[in-house]
């Protein structure tokens, strides 16, 4: 009975470890194409970008990347990795969008500052102050001397 008693606490214990191993949070943090911050499906291979998620388009096997506990409540409802917080408290982006050239905060808080951390233009872009609301700091060069104005100085038609 003693042994018996022990078998039975020894397989009670093992239960419960594998139940909150099996509840126990997902990293779900995973690096996208071009480098872009990216949510890890169940299946552990597929990475898929961070604007992606919550989109109304599964792009996961199990649809776990549109789920209802994912989704609930954007942004609090997502992993921390997904989101960057704009200047104004009130507005967020997902963080593949951080540093993608585009002011998508409204703000330039998330290309320009200590919060974006944003590295200078790459060779795709122009270093510039733009005119138009879209951009920060820099324009795609596709649209320099395409005989529009995109910076404040017209660098983008007579210098890039």
């Amino acid at each position: 009975s003693a042994v018996t008693l022990l078998i039975f606490t020894a397989a009670l214990a093992s239960g419960l470890a594998l139940a909150l191993l099996l509840r126990a949070p997902v990293n779900r943090f995973c690096t996208a194409p071009s480098n872009r911050t990216g949510f890890l499906c169940d299946d552990r291979v597929t990475c898929v970008p961070a604007s992606w998620v919550c989109d109304r388009v599964s792009n996961c096997r199990n649809r776990e990347d549109e789920q209802d506990q994912l989704c609930g409540d954007l942004p609090h409802s997502l992993p921390g990795h997904l989101v960057f917080h704009c200047s104004n408290p009130r507005s967020w982006v997902y963080a593949d969008q951080r540093c993608n050239g585009m002011n998508d905060c409204g703000d330039c808080s998330d290309e320009m500052g200590i919060l974006a951390a944003c590295p200078l233009c790459g060779r795709e872009w122009w270093s510039c102050s733009p005119v138009h609301y879209e951009f920060c700091s820099c324009i795609p060069r596709r649209l320099c001397r395409d005989g529009i104005q995109h910076c404040l100085g017209w660098s983008d038609e007579f210098i890039c």
